[in-house]
């Protein structure tokens, strides 16, 4: 990030995440699920900064032959307010904007229909491939499979699954294509798009800010003004 220390990726938690799910009512959704994706990700970045940071000779507690410290744990509390910062900028991203409409602007803004194709077909594969996951584990169950008790039985029950998910996978991919030939995805020229996603002027003006930020962030990090952060 262009702004360091923990009050950086702090402030950035608040007014690009947390502000706006809250104004779109999302916050509690959007705190939850970004904090189970950190969760494995933050518990190591937690662990090898707290016992392992090069350098670092400020003793907080032994255990063992580790020893934990506050350099370590100083700067292991700025890397999981980074990972929060982007897990929560994701989630709020996905929870708050549909992929068609995602697709349909990328579209109208001069960009290739099939890297519009590529994007959509990356933000639907895992809730497409958890759809169908459940609803052929349901008629495996209905069948008799045996899916819970013991590890051991799930484990089991993992290869009566994974046949049929990936089967069915390569059944809509190709399902897709064909759909697609039918209505000319491969056609030349620019399609004429017949809807676009609501854009007012405030969220024009939003945007611009934004993007007007990043450079002045980084200029000012590289000039030094951003010390105090530290």
């Amino acid at each position: 990030m262009g702004v360091g220390g923990a009050i950086g990726p702090g402030l950035l938690m608040v007014v690009g995440v947390a502000v706006p799910a809250l104004v779109a009512g999302l916050l509690r959704p959007v705190v939850r699920t970004a904090t189970l994706m950190s969760l494995p990700l933050g518990i190591s970045a937690l662990l090898i900064n707290l016992f392992l940071l090069p350098g670092a000779t400020d003793v907080l507690f032994r255990i063992g032959p580790l020893s934990a410290t506050a350099e370590g744990l100083r700067f292991a509390i700025e890397i999981l307010l980074r990972i929060l910062a982007i897990t929560g900028a994701i989630t709020l991203f996905y929870l708050t904007t549909a992929p068609a409409a995602l697709v349909l602007d990328l579209e109208r803004r001069g960009v290739s229909p099939r890297l519009a194709f590529v994007a959509l077909a990356s933000v639907q594969t895992v809730p497409a491939l958890v759809e169908r996951v459940a609803t052929i584990t349901a008629a495996q169950r209905a069948r008799g499979m045996d899916t819970e008790g013991s590890i051991w039985r799930r484990v089991r029950g993992v290869v009566p699954l994974a046949g049929p998910v990936l089967l069915g996978s390569i059944g809509e991919v190709e399902e897709r294509s064909m759909a697609l030939e039918a209505r000319g995805f491969t056609r030349p020229g620019r399609r004429t798009l017949l809807w676009s996603p609501p854009d007012s002027g405030r969220q024009r003006l939003a945007r611009w800010l934004l993007v007007l930020a990043v450079p002045l962030l980084l200029a000012a990090r590289l000039a030094g003004w951003l010390e105090w952060l530290h």
